[in-house]
């Protein structure tokens, strides 16, 4: 289904662009997504990016972003069909270097500027503190298709209680838009431009869970690295209450936490948006994203 929609919305785009024939080359595909080569009879390359929910908004947030110049891929077309957001971009070519620590802190500091965008989620003090009990209900729904998930109902409720007095102080600058996935593959670097890729989870909220993507969740959270970030980013020309304690946690501590929450939410999300079981491995994210989260609410005394 999700390829057959993106067929068409590719047909769709191609024609209202007065594209002549083009030549197909995928380059990824995920569950929800994919990402194509067009080539044209002149040699000219252009992108297609297709996606299905919850990932429709791409590109209304990527014309909100080059509205505020924000460098991301120019949209030249976009349509929805069947419920797929089809996409059809500039081509960035080749990246000539990998993005550093240095890269992100400007790249979060400039996206910063760009004001919340009213169509897109917004994770204010009331939205984070409703994520663990999204999660929970999303768990629930797995719970349903006899998923082995008793353990993980237990832990997301500790979470819940741990974390709902943390939520406070969710107003404090930088107060935006947000990537939500600022990962070294979401910044394309080429001679000296970069420019932002991938915003297609992008949220209304505090900045600073912005900087605490930056070095994955596939490892323990590491306080003293992502403070050193938040200074790189103060010095790039964040805005410097992203140092501010936040709910009786240093900000690092706080932004690594919610991070991780909201990540757990996103993939039970996902994961009852398809018909397939979720996988060992995806449970297995999530168990490792809760309990980071419940042990940087929960510091030893």
């Amino acid at each position: 289904m999700l390829t057959a929609a993106a067929t068409r919305g590719l047909a769709h785009l191609t024609d209202t662009l007065h594209l002549p024939d083009v030549t197909r080359e995928p380059i990824r595909t995920w569950s929800r997504s994919g990402v194509e080569r067009l080539r044209l009879p002149d040699s000219t390359t252009l992108v297609y990016k297709y996606a299905a929910a919850p990932f429709t908004d791409e590109a209304t947030t990527l014309r909100h972003l080059a509205a505020h110049r924000i460098p991301v891929p120019t949209v030249h077309a976009a349509t929805i069909t069947t419920g797929v957001l089809g996409m059809i971009l500039d081509d960035l070519g080749p990246t000539t270097r990998h993005p550093t620590a240095q890269d992100a802190a400007t790249a979060a500091a400039q996206l910063h500027t760009a004001p919340p965008l009213p169509s897109l989620r917004t994770l204010d003090e009331h939205g984070l503190r409703a994520l663990p009990h999204r999660a929970i209900a999303h768990l629930r729904q797995l719970a349903a298709r006899r998923q082995p998930t008793a353990d993980l109902l237990a832990l997301l409720t500790a979470l819940r209680a741990a974390a709902a007095p943390r939520a406070a102080d969710a107003h404090l600058a930088p107060f935006t838009i947000c990537h939500s996935e600022l990962h070294p593959t979401s910044l394309h670097i080429s001679g000296d431009r970069w420019h932002l890729l991938d915003v297609a989870g992008a949220f209304n909220g505090p900045g600073i869970l912005d900087l605490a993507t930056w070095h994955g969740t596939r490892h323990p959270p590491q306080p003293a690295r992502l403070r050193h970030l938040l200074h790189t980013y103060v010095d790039a020309g964040g805005h410097p209450d992203a140092l501010t304690p936040r709910a009786g946690l240093p900000a690092e501590t706080w932004a690594l936490a919610w991070h991780r929450i909201w990540a757990a939410e996103t993939l039970l999300h996902q994961a009852t948006l398809t018909t397939t079981p979720a996988t060992p491995h995806t449970l297995t994210a999530i168990r490792r994203q809760a309990t980071g989260a419940l042990r940087l609410f929960t510091p030893p005394p």
